[in-house]
């Protein structure tokens, strides 16, 4: 179906309006330890948009407050940062393999995979014991507070 526009044919393209679109913007702020804690609930939903995380927080759920000491605080912000960098490793480990794919023999690959292999398995055990160190933080000092 075609429109006319200032003389020239138009397509109706794209994506229909919306009956009640959401035009009202509210803006918020945080520092490092807000953020830290806010990226970490948002992970926590497993929501993909952090809009609608919020607009649930808001509309939806309870909100609660706690009483959060420095050292927690410090835990997190470690934590939050542990695991942006084991994101950054998880690329990292892809462009490897790549990169051993594209230039070298596939048997070579293969003996350079196995090394980074072991390396990971190893580090598999290090983010087991972070794990179960953070879990037994959040029983002994978190789940108390509440």
């Amino acid at each position: 179906m075609m429109s006319e526009h200032n003389g020239k044919p138009q397509k109706k393209t794209g994506r229909r309006p919306k009956t009640d679109p959401a035009k009202i913007r509210y803006t918020i702020s945080f520092n490092e330890v807000e953020h830290s804690r806010f990226l970490e609930l948002f992970d926590q939903s497993e929501m993909k948009v952090k809009a609608h995380f919020i607009t649930s927080c808001i509309f939806e759920k309870t909100i609660k407050t706690i009483k959060v000491d420095k050292g927690t605080v410090d835990f997190y912000m470690r934590l939050t940062s542990f695991h942006s960098q084991f994101r950054a490793v998880g690329v990292n480990y892809n462009q490897i393999v790549k990169l051993l794919y594209n230039n070298f023999s596939e048997k070579k690959a293969a003996a350079l995979l196995y090394k980074l292999e072991k390396q990971t398995i190893e580090m598999v055990d290090i983010f087991k014991k972070v794990k179960k160190l953070t879990e037994e933080f959040d029983e002994k000092y978190l789940k108390n507070s509440e």
